[in-house]
This record gives structure tokens, C-alpha cells and sequence, in this order.
């Protein structure tokens, strides 16, 4: 019995194993569906053989992907009746994405901006979404590449990675400017080498820092007692300042070459009504002034752009020795004048600090200095009158150094050639960042003849002029620095 037990148990073993033959359980199949719907998560890659450049191999892992770019942001494309290229002699119909860049960042040559082109880096912004940071942490932002010869339209915001301005830095050995009223000979080709553009009424220059303006009796080195030394040409008058610039601050600086076009354009930066006259092609030139900043602050203004309406006051110190800048009290009982500031975030928080533009709708007295320092609650990196408690706690309290996207550790780049102890961002004491960098102002020797008499349409012979003047400015040598170590990890 048992063996014919035995015997049916195998036969009921050989028919099951006959049916699991002929019906085999689609395992593979099924293996294959779930494959397509989940994927394996990838394995990790086995280490490379590195050879250095001294042919030495050694075992190591591979090099990470690249890293997020830092995208400068340029200004949206302007609307309506507005010149998009103003200071040219005609405004094309059509004003392409190169054209765009090319005039915004005038300062930069013209091979590095195509070939940003080329490498599909640059990108523009969809009208209908605003780009954040999380956006872009989540990959989730609204930005399209663009190609070179897309056309811009109205509103439409560019932006391209920050090594599109990253400048070439070279030692300069600068000439050291005397306390003397006759300045030597190397002083004044030092000085003329500032000067970037001069006609038969004014003259621009690109002020360096530590140059002071206004000269008084312990100080002989003054810009306007230099470049009337040095920047006559000829003339029994020296130019005069139309404007001024801190001592620490560095940028375009414009001065007449006569009476009357300094009386002008003073009137102009004083008030563009108060300037104005019967002539339609002044007053719409008038119209198109405009000054913008570059400054490196401490922190990130909580708005990505705006307008800062706040007035100042002045107030006395050391028994009237010194005066300090102040945001006017509400209530009005001290003497206050208006101050109006445009501003805008160019680029992410990099080691605690930020890029932004700043455009002075009116000109006050350290009036970008105290808006960004108590209006907006970022002093500028090196001003130490206004910034001074943030730049302790800035100093003592350093930022880590975290890639704003990703939260990986980076290190700084040294830039190579230069020591970093140059006022830089990274320096124990920076100089003052901030720097003008762009001027558009109407072209004042196309209405004033070398006589002094005013044409209202414009002089016959200047006809093919243009009614603007712009200008774009390098920035100084400790800027740059700053720019380049704060963009370079990720580029």
C-alpha cells in the first residue's frame, strides 16, 4: 500500500510538473511592466584612472556634473514710445536678443556675448510667470532658451549666466596723484587715460575711487582742481563739475567745457522741467536721462525690484564739523528733501551678499548710501558710515559658503595674478561698492555751437548727430574682483 502511495504521489508530481511546463508563469513579462512604470534607481558609477598632468594615474571617482549657473538678470525690454536703444543715430524696427545684450552690456566684447549665444545659455522669461529661487530649485521656473536673432518684444526680461560680464584683471600700477596745484606729467596722462569720451562741450571721465571732488585747503588733489590742470586742452577755462561722486565711489563722472552747457546740464541733473525749453528734440532728450548704479550689498532686499520714495534729512555732528544723512521723520518738522531711488535684484545671495541695480530718480547727497542701507536694510559692502553695525555682524558672523540651489558646499576661486587683500568682497576692510556705470544724457554740442549760441532744432552741421549720448563704464579693479570670485564656482 505504501509503495502504491509512493507511486501515486510521484505521478501526481510529474502531471503538475507537465502542466507548469506547458503554463509556465509569465514571471519575465510581468518583470519587464513593472521595469517600464518604476525604474531601478541607478548604480553607483565604479571609480575612474585619473592621470594629472604630471602622467601620474591615480584611482579616483568621476567629476560631478556641472553645477547650476548664476543668471544675471537684465532689465525687461522697454514699452510703448520708449527709444529701446537709446544714443544711436536710428532705432532699428526690429530690435533682436544679441542687439539687446549687446547694448545692455556695452563694456563687454562683443565675441563673448555670441558665444554665450552660441553654447544655448541664454534664456528669456515667460511674461505670464515671475522666476523665483524655489522655482528654480524645483526646476519648475518658466524659461525658454532663445537664439540669437529672436526678436525682442515689449516686457520681455533676459537673463544669461554672470560670466557673460565677468571682466579681465589686470595689474595696474596707477599713478599716485600729488597734493600740489601742478600736477607733473604723469599725473596728467593719467589723468587724460580717465577721460572716455570729449567734444566741444563736455567731458566724461571714469573716476577712479579714494579721488576726491571738491577740493578745500588741506586737500590739493581734488578732481575739479586736477582736470582744470590737467583737462583744459588749450582752453584759458578748465572743465567744471556737473555733478559729484563720493570720494569712495568710483564710476562716470560729467563735466562742461563752457558756460553754458555746465549751466545745462546742471539745470538737467537738478531738475529735468528746470532744463526744458521750446525745442521738442531737447525736452524729449531731456526726457531720456537716466543714471544706473552697480553695488554689492549685504543681504537680499525682501522685494526683487521697486521704487524707494523716502526723503533725508541732514544732521549735524562734532559742532557742525561733520553731517550725517537721515530718512526725513513722518512727522515733517525737520527740513527734508524728496529722494526717489528705483531699484532691482540682479543675481541670487552669493556669501551673504547681492548684485543690484540702482537708478537715482532724483540727486541728493548720499541718497543710494542711506536708501539701501536704511530704507531697504542692505548697506552697500565697504560703506562703513551707514553699514557700519551690519558689517560687523557681516564680519563675525561669516556666511556659509552653500551653493544657493543645490546646498552643496563650495569653495571661493581665487582669481589668478591677483591677491585677494585688494578691497575685495573677501578683503579684511573692502572699499565701497558701488559704482556708476551708466549715463544716457542728450548730446549737448549738437544744440550749442562752440560761440555759445543755442540752436532749438539743432545745428546745421550736427544733423546727422544723434540727439543721445550714452555712456557705459568698466568697473574698478576691487569690483571686478568681487564679481569674478563670486560668480566663478558656478560657471
Amino acid at each position: 500500500m505504501r509503495a502504491a502511495a509512493g507511486r501515486g504521489a510521484s505521478r501526481g508530481e510529474e502531471m503538475l510538473c507537465r502542466r507548469r511546463r506547458v503554463r509556465p508563469w509569465p514571471w519575465a513579462a510581468l518583470r519587464r511592466r513593472l521595469s517600464r512604470l518604476a525604474p531601478p534607481a541607478p548604480a553607483e558609477a565604479d571609480p575612474v584612472v585619473r592621470v594629472d598632468a604630471s602622467n601620474v594615474a591615480r584611482l579616483g571617482r568621476p567629476k560631478p556634473g556641472p553645477r547650476p549657473r548664476q543668471l544675471l538678470s537684465l532689465p525687461p525690454f522697454p514699452a510703448g514710445g520708449d527709444d529701446p536703444l537709446p544714443g544711436r543715430k536710428g532705432a532699428p524696427r526690429h530690435v533682436t536678443a544679441v542687439s539687446w545684450v549687446k547694448h545692455y552690456l556695452a563694456d563687454v566684447p562683443q565675441e563673448v556675448v555670441q558665444a554665450h549665444f552660441n553654447k544655448r545659455v541664454v534664456y528669456s522669461e515667460c511674461l505670464d510667470h515671475d522666476v523665483s529661487v524655489d522655482s528654480i530649485k524645483s526646476q519648475k521656473h518658466h524659461l525658454k532658451k532663445i537664439k540669437h536673432n529672436d526678436v525682442m518684444e515689449p516686457g520681455m526680461r533676459i537673463h544669461l549666466p554672470v560670466s557673460v560680464a565677468e571682466g579681465e584683471i589686470k595689474k595696474r600700477y596707477e599713478t599716485i596723484l600729488t597734493a600740489t596745484l601742478h600736477p607733473n606729467k604723469d599725473e596728467i596722462e593719467y589723468l587724460r587715460r580717465l577721460v572716455i569720451h570729449k567734444d566741444s562741450a563736455i567731458l566724461m571721465l571714469n573716476k577712479p575711487p579714494k579721488v576726491p571732488m571738491k577740493g578745500y585747503l588741506p586737500v590739493h588733489n581734488s578732481m575739479d582742481v586736477l582736470a582744470a590742470a590737467a583737462l583744459s586742452y588749450g582752453k584759458e577755462e578748465g572743465p567744471k563739475l556737473v555733478h559729484r561722486l563720493d570720494r569712495e565711489s568710483s564710476g562716470l563722472l560729467l563735466m562742461g567745457r563752457t558756460k553754458e552747457s555746465f549751466t545745462r546740464l546742471h539745470w538737467l541733473f537738478t531738475s529735468v522741467n528746470l532744463a526744458k525749453t521750446n525745442s521738442q528734440a531737447w525736452n524729449a532728450a531731456c526726457e531720456a536721462y537716466m543714471q544706473r548704479y552697480w553695488a554689492l550689498v549685504i543681504g537680499t532686499p525682501k522685494e526683487r525690484e521697486g521704487i524707494i520714495s523716502a526723503p533725508l534729512s541732514k544732521v549735524l555732528l562734532d559742532d557742525g564739523k561733520a553731517e550725517h544723512v537721515i530718512l526725513a521723520h513722518p512727522s515733517g518738522i525737520d527740513a527734508a528733501q524728496e529722494a526717489v531711488t528705483a531699484y532691482r535684484v540682479m543675481g541670487p545671495t552669493i556669501h551673504g551678499c547681492s548684485w543690484i541695480e540702482l537708478r537715482p530718480l532724483t540727486g541728493r547727497k548720499h541718497q543710494l548710501r542711506v536708501h539701501c542701507a536704511e530704507a531697504l536694510g542692505t548697506p552697500i559692502v565697504g560703506d562703513y558710515k551707514y553699514g557700519w553695525f551690519v558689517h560687523q555682524r557681516w564680519k563675525q558672523n561669516p556666511q556659509p559658503d552653500f551653493e544657493p540651489f543645490t546646498g552643496e558646499p563650495y569653495k571661493l576661486r581665487r582669481p589668478e595674478g591677483l591677491e585677494i587683500q585688494k578691497g575685495s568682497v573677501l578683503s579684511k576692510v573692502p572699499l565701497l561698492h558701488l559704482h556708476c556705470r551708466e549715463m544716457v544724457i542728450p548730446n549737448i554740442a549738437k544744440f550749442l555751437s562752440s560761440t555759445g549760441e543755442w540752436h532749438e532744432n539743432g545745428a546745421p552741421w550736427s544733423k546727422e548727430k544723434p540727439n543721445l549720448l550714452r555712456f557705459i563704464a568698466p568697473m574698478p579693479a576691487h569690483m571686478k574682483i568681487s564679481w569674478n570670485i563670486m560668480s566663478s564656482y558656478l560657471v
